[in-house]
């Protein structure tokens, strides 16, 4: 029998579909724009998919892990730790300092690239970790591509092997100015098994791949239709598409454009639905995270499962990238939060990665 230590950080998340580009320090904030909590949810979905009978889980009280138990189902657990209310980051350190005094053999953690930082800070390498994946970004290398995902490695543990992840810290301040600050905060042991892991973010500044976002933007813009909403996505790539427009785009946001004019710039979820409204049509352009493969679900939350169907559904998702980013991405993913959405995406998507250029790639479910 494995035992298992689980948490949840229940404001993760909370930031992405309204426009907030993370939750840390803005969760009052985002509750005031209207977000629900995410996690809870994330984490369920992964605990209903386990074999209760061959787990022993101990987790925190309350919101941070009791609750969610008791909602997926699972009775028998071990409380072995109780946090304040609000919970802190320091609720998260001493839930896994009493997770490791109790000899787990993994640590299941719901929430993002701070939580994995809190978890790494309590525990090291001394035990195994994974991340269900509920924040806005999930830059580290620590998540499973999916709730799914990380319910098949839980149940895989025996022979998945342990590798050691990048845990990164993001600057939530810079980030939220559209700049992307990232460094190397530390390793963590991670159970592996192919496809479920995701990778650590990568970012290309090759001269080569400059070039080839400039011809990706002129192809798109050659072919944009007039009177349709284009939803563009984050990244680098999308960004180009609207320079060569003439128009500053949001590096790490969501921008809104219709007859080669910006309407909206840094958009939430809300935002884009009403524009929605009133569009004859609409198109989503989005760029996968480089390495990580993320086409939907990874710091672009606004882009929801509600927006892509009010847009027409996924066949009205236009995807870039880069020769250079698609070379070192094996595998695109999709983790909307909505898994029926999710697999209405084919097995494989076509990538505009040129000038009237564009490569296949697999698109990996998991269900």
């Amino acid at each position: 029998m494995k035992t298992i230590g689980f948490l949840a950080n229940p404001i993760a998340g909370m930031g992405g579909a309204v426009g907030l580009s993370g939750t840390d320090g803005k969760a009052a904030e985002a509750i005031r724009r209207g977000a629900i909590p995410r996690a809870p949810a994330r984490a369920a979905e992964t605990l209903r998919l386990l074999p209760g009978e061959d787990i022993r889980f101990l987790t925190p009280a309350g919101a941070m892990g009791a609750d969610i138990l008791d909602a997926a189902g699972i009775a028998g657990y071990e409380v072995v730790f109780t946090p304040g209310e609000p919970t802190t980051a320091a609720d998260t350190r001493e839930a896994c300092r009493a997770f490791v005094a109790s000899g787990v053999d993994l640590i299941l953690f719901c929430g993002g690239d701070g939580t994995a930082r809190d978890v790494l800070d309590a525990v090291g390498r001394s035990v195994p970790v994974l991340g269900v994946p509920a924040g806005v970004k999930m830059y580290s290398a620590v998540f499973a591509v999916n709730p799914a995902a990380a319910a098949a490695v839980v149940i895989g543990l025996d022979a998945a092997r342990l590798l050691d992840a990048d845990v990164l810290d993001v600057d939530e301040e810079a980030y939220r100015e559209g700049r992307l600050a990232v460094r190397f905060y530390g390793a963590a042991r991670v159970p592996y098994l192919p496809e479920r892991i995701q990778g650590a973010k990568a970012v290309f500044e090759e001269a080569d791949d400059e070039r080839a976002k400039e011809a990706i933007a002129r192809f798109i813009t050659e072919v944009m239709v007039p009177e349709t909403l284009y939803i563009v996505g984050a990244g680098s790539t999308t960004e180009a598409i609207l320079a060569h427009l003439g128009l500053e785009g949001t590096l790490l946001g969501v921008d809104l454009v219709m007859n080669r004019r910006i309407v909206a710039r840094g958009v939430d979820e809300r935002t884009i639905l009403s524009h929605l409204e009133g569009a004859a049509a609409a198109r989503i352009i989005a760029s996968p995270i480089g390495a990580q493969g993320f086409i939907l679900g990874r710091g672009n939350q606004q882009i929801s499962p509600a927006v892509v169907r009010r847009a027409g559904g996924v066949g009205r998702i236009i995807v870039v990238g880069t020769p250079a980013k698609l070379a070192a991405t094996p595998a695109l993913y999709v983790d909307t939060g909505d898994p029926a959405l999710d697999r209405e995406f084919e097995d494989s998507i076509a990538v505009i990665s040129g000038y009237r250029i564009a490569q296949r790639k697999r698109v990996v479910h998991h269900r």
